[in-house]
Parts: C-alpha cells; sequence; structure tokens
C-alpha cells in the first residue's frame, strides 16, 4: 500500500470518507492524515505565506507542513468543499508549497455531497499511477515497433511507431469499443505497412481500456493522465522544465501540470457537457458544418455574440435562436468555442497554475477557434503539436516499449 496524505479542511469527518478509503483501498492507496500541534498553526501559515479567515482551512495548511516530515508519504490529496473560493486559493498554496520542496505527484478535489464513484477512481488511480510507475513514466523516447491504442468516449486511437516514429495512425468513432478498436488497429497496420505480428507489444489507455485491454491481451494497461501527459510531452518535445497540459475530448477534460515530462498535478472536468468535444459536436451541426470546419468558421467571425448558459442543453437552445434571430454562422461558430473555453478556465484553470509552455492535445485540439479564444484568455500562444489528437495512443506506444 503507497501512502497518501489527505490533506483536508475537515472533510475527514464528512459523508463521503468511506468512499474515499474504499476507492484508495482498492488501487492500493493508504489514506493517512499528518498530526500536527495547533500550537504551531500560525508558524505553518507564515511558512507557506498565507493566513485563511477559516480556522479549518489554517490547519489544512499546518497539516500539509507536518506531512513533510514523513518520508513514508509519496503523494498528497488536496481536498476542501465544492466552490468554496478561499478553500481554492489554499489548495493552490498547498500544491505549490509541496511542489517547492518536493517532487511527490499532489491531486486537487472539490468535494459535493454526491460525488461521483468513477470521478475519485480515476483520480486516485492516476495518483497511484505516478507514484508507482515513475521510472517508466521517465521514458523520453519509443523503442522497437509498438502499438498504442487508445479507447476514448468518442474515439478510438491508434498509432504504431518504430523508433520513436509515428509510421500508422488509426481514429474511428467508438462505438463498441472492442469492433472500434480492431478495426483503427486494422487502419493503422495498413497504413505502417506491417503485418500485426510484427508489432512487439501493445498498451491500452482510456475509457475501454479493460475491455479493449482484455480483448488485444495487451502488455501494459495504464489510465490516461499518465500517458496524455507523456504523449503530450513527446510530440510538443517538451522533456524538461514545467509545462501544462490542457486536454479536451467528447466527453471529459483534463489540466495537467508537468515537469521532465511526467504530470505532478492535475484536475478533470467533466461536470457539465457543456464544456465538452459533444457540444461543439452538437454546435457544429446547427451552424451546418463538419465539426473539422467549426473552428475555422469560428475564426472568421466580426461580430461578439454570447451564450445566456454553460449547460449544454440550455447553450444549445440560445445557439438555436440566435441563428434564428439572424446571428452570422460564424458569429455563432465563435460563441460556442467561446462558451467552451471560459468554461473550461472558470471551473479548472483558475484553480491550477498555468505553467508555461501550455500544450492543447484531444480531439477538440484540432478545432482553431477554441484554442484561439484560450489564448485571448491566457494571454499566452498555445501549442498544439502535430498529431494532438493521438497524444494518448503515442504515450501508451511510447510507455509499453519499455516494459
Amino acid at each position: 500500500m503507497t501512502k497518501v496524505a489527505q490533506i483536508s479542511c475537515g472533510t475527514e469527518y464528512s459523508g463521503i470518507q468511506w468512499m474515499l478509503n474504499d476507492i484508495a483501498e482498492r488501487v492500493g492507496i493508504e489514506l493517512v492524515y499528518p498530526e500536527m500541534e495547533l500550537s504551531k498553526v500560525g508558524e505553518a501559515c507564515k511558512e507557506i505565506g498565507f493566513e485563511a479567515e477559516s480556522p479549518s482551512l489554517n490547519i489544512m495548511m499546518a497539516s500539509a507542513v507536518s506531512m513533510l516530515d514523513d518520508p513514508a508519504i509519496k503523494g498528497a490529496l488536496l481536498l476542501t468543499c465544492f466552490k468554496c473560493s478561499e478553500g481554492t486559493i489554499v489548495k493552490d498554496m498547498i500544491r505549490r508549497f509541496l511542489h517547492e520542496r518536493t517532487d511527490m505527484p499532489v491531486i486537487l478535489y472539490s468535494n459535493v455531497e454526491k460525488p461521483k464513484e468513477i470521478e475519485l477512481y480515476s483520480r486516485l488511480e492516476a495518483l497511484k499511477t505516478l507514484i508507482a510507475r515513475k521510472t517508466l513514466l521517465m521514458r523520453e523516447k519509443q523503442e522497437g515497433v509498438t502499438m498504442g491504442v487508445d479507447s476514448g468516449s468518442s474515439t478510438t486511437k491508434v498509432v504504431v511507431m518504430r523508433d520513436n516514429e509515428i509510421i500508422g495512425k488509426g481514429w474511428l468513432p467508438t462505438t463498441d469499443p472492442v469492433k472500434s478498436a480492431d478495426d483503427a488497429i486494422e487502419a493503422a497496420l495498413k497504413e505502417a505497412g506491417i503485418p500485426e505480428n510484427a508489432v512487439e507489444a501493445v498498451g491500452v489507455t482510456g475509457h475501454g481500456r479493460e475491455l479493449v485491454g482484455e480483448h488485444l491481451r495487451a502488455d501494459l494497461n495504464l489510465e490516461e493522465v499518465s500517458v496524455i501527459s507523456k504523449g503530450a510531452a513527446l510530440l510538443s518535445k517538451c522533456h524538461k522544465g514545467d509545462a501544462t497540459v490542457i486536454d479536451m475530448g467528447g466527453m471529459n477534460n483534463k489540466l495537467i501540470l508537468m515537469r521532465d515530462g511526467i504530470a505532478n498535478t492535475f484536475n478533470l472536468g467533466g461536470i457539465c457537457a457543456g464544456s465538452s468535444g459533444r457540444f461543439l459536436e452538437i454546435a457544429a451541426r446547427r451552424v451546418d458544418a463538419d465539426i473539422t470546419e467549426l473552428g475555422q468558421l469560428a475564426t472568421e467571425s466580426k461580430e461578439r455574440y454570447e451564450l445566456q448558459s454553460y449547460c449544454m442543453v440550455f447553450g444549445i437552445q440560445a445557439l438555436v435562436v440566435a441563428l434564428a434571430s439572424g446571428v452570422k454562422r460564424e458569429d455563432v461558430a465563435a460563441a460556442a468555442c467561446r462558451s467552451v473555453a471560459t468554461q473550461v478556465y472558470d471551473n479548472q484553470m483558475q484553480e491550477m497554475e498555468m505553467r508555461p509552455p501550455i500544450i492543447f492535445v484531444g480531439g477538440v485540439s484540432l478545432i482553431e477557434g477554441v484554442k484561439r479564444e484560450f489564448e485571448n484568455i491566457l494571454g499566452v500562444e498555445i501549442i498544439v503539436p502535430p498529431y494532438s489528437q493521438y497524444a494518448g495512443a503515442v504515450g501508451m506506444a511510447t510507455l509499453v516499449s519499455g516494459v
């Protein structure tokens, strides 16, 4: 069992702690609560550089300082209540403090009354990978002939790589996960011009990885956070120093802070489908454009139009009303891209430090209008590397070459 410190504002006494403990045990994590002396709370706040109005948050900072005295702790879970603005500030201050003094991975979570088990499981599973597989995640190049399969919620991506070069690709909508994987593999092998038995190892990631991994008898099966960050580092050649990865897919989003090509902090979105690729697919149909054309159409906008809701249902309703009132297609397309980018900023980016360079991967990275909106919001250039939609598959093909 890997020791992980739960640093929270008292949520260990809440009604969700049993779920946290159960999931942690299943992924091989022992949650521990660092002991600290109340007399040292003020001193700890000074060391971190912030004093909160809430005594519970100050105690949370003191717990973070005291955890450094236990060398057996290999990671941290920072947990506060949902939509607590002061808690968000404290989480980020603690994250910065821990990253200045350690190389341990840290994850952030905002507690809700009825959290989804899959959300907690995916975060703790990724944390365990970052701790237990660190040596493997240090790989900076792919070797031999390997295949990476990313069985995503909307699309299935496959790459075949030979000595750090992509020689074959397959990208298909995910219907039946196994059939979609088989078809994408067939396309990738055909492009690579090699038979299946020439592939030395296969790795699988994504939502359907358990089912597809068993079907393919995969040599490695890993969660998405560590794999996508590795793929983003490889595709953008950002193996050294700090970087930020934005991954946007069909159903959820990931914001990952990376150091030397390995994730060390992340948060996951997807609470509302209004910030997903699925929303953009529907918006594209409403403006009579292919999803691949939506981003370019948005860049032609001359008049600014704003959606009145982040909600996917009400957002689409607003698009329909706008088109019926004479708003131009390109202005509606730009509004859809702006809505998605703004929601990701409000719900995820404001909780974390954005370390340049910022690398944008996933299917939505191909939509130029969304990239432009992120650049307008953040005021920095966004990197969209070649084959950005294949980041998960590239990361998997690289990591499995080290098994």
